[in-house]
């Protein structure tokens, strides 16, 4: 037996970060048979690998770096993952929660510190701001359930940096006054210091996203400028005097709307978290764990049973009356107590801040018993939090079920064709089909190559092929499958067209060119085929720069467009775009017009910040040119011939659009023509000439080429 222990620990790095991966991949299957928080298996993995357990590893510096690293993945993700129109419009509750979940845990910690455990005053005010602050171990299990946007878990969420905040600013009051520099001079400092940090990172992040952005599309550099940014708060959070979480978490805030969450670089982020990073860190915190001084008696466990009692009652109690005060349901309490009741890294930092400090008497303010104490409490916090988040969970998630949502986007097939033909061009136009599609329609996205039948098809072919690899990995990027075609055709148009009909697609997402002098007509004679040909919704887009760095949508609405058949499909896209990139959006039309997307937008995506303006007549359109910023993308809904929006303003859109907004990110919608598949402003014998003619246009432009080739 003696021979085994003395490999114990492990300190080959090769066998360390073995044994790491398969606690990491392990733990989520046996806590799955027992029915329990994946989250608690990876704690208790590393109380039965650590020097207070088996022995097997040992907490060496990757440890302490990769579970750093790991905190601030945390807080980053719960900023980046929040719903910030739900922030704006929940700020006074996020903060009366966040005012409660630090005030009643730390006044009830206090006097359990003070008349119970009989610690100093110094000491009791160290234990209340480690209970009245939190850190979100239970967040996964909301990501897991797909809970993130939540008013509960907002609230949790935003409530919870507060609480941080106040905490440290706690914490520096404690360190100030035991080496006596808490006079003005000194919060004055401290004040100035942290103001000049938020105005900051709220001045340069922006702009330094936006720029990056812009110029490098390589997943790996935007991935690692990503991280660059989160570090480079964290450290100058530290630096001005508070802890590095809240320079994670405000990083995250900032960056919230340049990633959106359906994003392939949201899908990078998040894996790298959850795979390594966050289980890293779990894996860290039992490890500290030493469950053995329970069996010893004594003292320990009274002291451990105060903390976690009144610790976790003050925190329930704030969430429960928080819940009352707000009128909302008893689950969504269940969630508020379980996010902000576990403590952990967070907690061991300001113990140790603690360490560092004497008492009047000159002993260590932080005794053997109180930093063991603290230490056990995280398990035990953990262990509630992860339980208790993870029933909520499934109660909302049931809640939801019983008091489905009409959508009458459930009602009918959603699949979308992107015809892509240029490389540096096919990743944005996918993005947009992700941005703009249906959360709730999984793999509805095609993505086609049309080539012409000439002497260099298979050259084109292959080229083609390539192309839509390049396609479907950046789709898989994003957690999503695309269907793939590369189509032989004489004429593209019909090729697109014929396609359309055999995926049985409902739109079509396009490219546009970008140059002024390609036709006389602004968007050819290729897409007029094609729009003319189809009585679907097409959409053409000319993005020139990425979709994330857009700030705001304008929309220019024509008379009568709440009469057409896909009235509700395309403003339903619009709005997802919009929530999606959380940007605002703007729409120009008739005051009746305008009244209906209203009522539209409020009550199927309230979350959406939309606003409007009349424009009486199609004719004020050019007017509109001087509002359209370079980072904002101009939207112009128009109709076919024979349709009742229809105008004769709209033939000079073509000139007008490249005369006024050239250069401008641009997307043109030609809303469904048809309703249930009836031909309302086209007569079955007119529909049918057009398609003799289509294919006659094919089987003429086939037979010249081959003529050509012989």
């Amino acid at each position: 037996m003696s021979h085994i222990a003395s490999y114990f620990p492990i300190t080959d790095p090769t066998l360390v970060f073995l044994v790491v991966m398969l606690v990491i991949l392990s733990a989520p299957i046996i806590m799955g048979k027992l029915r329990i928080p994946h989250i608690i298996g990876m704690v208790i993995a590393g109380v039965i690998l650590g020097k207070y357990g088996l022995n097997i590893l040992e907490r060496d510096n990757s440890f302490e770096l990769f579970g750093r690293v790991g905190l601030y993945y945390i807080m980053f993700l719960a900023a980046l993952e929040m719903d910030m129109e739900g922030v704006r419009k929940n700020k006074r509750k996020m903060l009366v929660f966040g005012l409660l979940t630090f005030s009643i845990p730390f006044a009830l910690s206090y006097f359990m510190g003070l008349e119970i455990l009989k610690f100093t005053v110094t000491g009791s005010l160290l234990i209340g701001c480690i209970m009245a602050s939190n850190t979100l171990v239970a967040y996964p299990v909301v990501r897991r359930y797909g809970l993130q946007r939540k008013p509960s878990v907002t609230l949790s969420v935003g409530s919870s940096m507060i609480s941080l905040f106040l905490a440290l600013v706690c914490l520096a009051a404690i360190v100030a006054s035991n080496q006596q520099a808490d006079g003005i001079t000194f919060w004055a400092l401290f004040a100035m210091k942290v103001t000049v940090y938020c105005t900051a990172l709220i001045w340069l992040i922006p702009r330094l996203t936006r720029w990056f952005l812009r110029r490098y599309s390589d997943a790996v550099m935007q991935f690692i400028f990503i991280m660059v940014i989160l570090f480079m708060s964290a450290s100058l959070s530290q630096w001005i005097g508070l802890e590095g979480i809240f320079g994670a978490f405000f990083s995250g805030l900032i960056l919230n709307r340049y990633i959106p969450p359906v994003s392939p670089l949201m899908n990078r982020i998040e894996f790298i978290g959850n795979a390594l990073f966050i289980p890293y860190f779990l894996i860290g915190v039992g490890m500290l764990i030493n469950v053995r001084l329970l069996f010893e008696g004594g003292n320990i466990i009274w002291i451990v049973f105060c903390f976690v009692f009144f610790g976790t009652v003050g925190k329930a109690i704030a969430a429960y009356v928080a819940c009352l005060d707000f009128h909302m349901p008893v689950s969504s309490g269940h969630m508020m107590f379980g996010l902000t009741s576990a403590h952990a890294a967070g907690a061991i930092a300001m113990v140790m801040v603690g360490m560092r400090l004497t008492s009047p008497t000159g002993q260590p303010l932080v005794g053997d018993d109180m930093l063991n104490g603290v230490v056990i409490m995280i398990l035990f916090t953990c262990i509630i939090s992860s339980l208790v988040t993870e029933r909520s969970a499934q109660q909302i998630v049931f809640r939801d079920k019983e008091f489905p949502q009409e959508d009458f986007r459930q009602k009918e097939e959603e699949k979308i064709l992107i015809p892509v033909k240029y490389p540096e061009y096919a990743n944005r136009l996918v993005n947009l089909a992700l941005l703009m599609k249906s959360p709730k329609v999984k793999d509805n996205l095609v993505a086609l190559n049309v080539v012409y039948d000439d002497e260099h098809v298979q050259q084109h072919q292959e080229a083609g092929r390539r192309l839509l690899e390049q396609v479907s990995q950046f789709a898989v990027s994003a957690d999503e499958h695309v269907q793939t075609q590369v189509r032989i055709a004489a004429n593209i148009a019909n090729g697109i067209k014929h396609a359309f009909k055999e995926f049985q697609a409902s739109e079509i997402i396009i490219g546009m060119h970008t140059h002024k002098d390609i036709s006389p007509k602004f968007w050819g004679g290729f897409h007029q085929s094609l729009f003319n040909g189809l009585n679907r919704q097409i959409i053409m887009a000319r993005l020139n720069q990425p979709l994330s760095t857009l700030r705001r949508i304008q929309v220019a609405v024509p008379s009568r467009a709440q009469y057409e058949p896909g009235f509700y499909r395309w403003l339903s896209r619009l709005a997802q775009l919009a929530g999606n990139l959380e940007c605002r959006i703007s729409f120009h039309g008739r005051t009746d017009t305008l009244a209906m997307i209203h009522e539209f937008i409020s009550n199927r995506y309230p979350e959406v910040r939309a606003d409007d303006s009349p424009m009486e007549h199609w004719n004020e359109m050019p007017n509109l040119a001087s509002s359209i910023k370079d980072d904002h993308l101009f939207v112009v809904v128009t109709a076919r011939k024979g349709t009742i929006s229809y105008k004769n303003a709209q033939e000079r859109l073509p000139e007008e659009l490249t005369k006024y907004f050239y250069g401008k990110n641009l997307m043109i919608i030609f809303p469904d023509q048809y309703g249930d598949e009836k031909m309302d402003s086209m007569t079955f014998t007119e529909a049918q000439h057009q398609e003799e003619r289509s294919a006659y246009e094919e089987l003429r432009d086939w037979l010249n080429k081959k003529l050509r080739r012989k």
